[in-house]
């Protein structure tokens, strides 16, 4: 009912994790978007991944109005 809140791309070199409302997000996650709200992180295999952090995102954006899409 809420909509989406996130998104995975896996590309050969690496996982991209879409936040539709990222901007909303504390703090930023590090890679922009042409699209105002949206923000990404880009998790490559030799990347140190920050899980509770990650996990702090995973559970904000499940807070938030999610994208509809059409």
């Amino acid at each position: 009912d809420n909509g989406w809140s996130l998104s995975l791309h896996v590309f050969t070199n690496y996982v991209k994790v879409t936040f539709f409302k990222g901007a909303s997000l504390v703090p930023l996650p590090p890679d922009t978007s042409t699209q105002k709200e949206v923000r990404y992180l880009n998790i490559r295999e030799a990347d140190k991944l920050d899980e509770k952090q990650f996990m702090a995102w995973v559970k904000q954006a499940a807070r938030l109005p999610g994208w509809l899409g059409h």
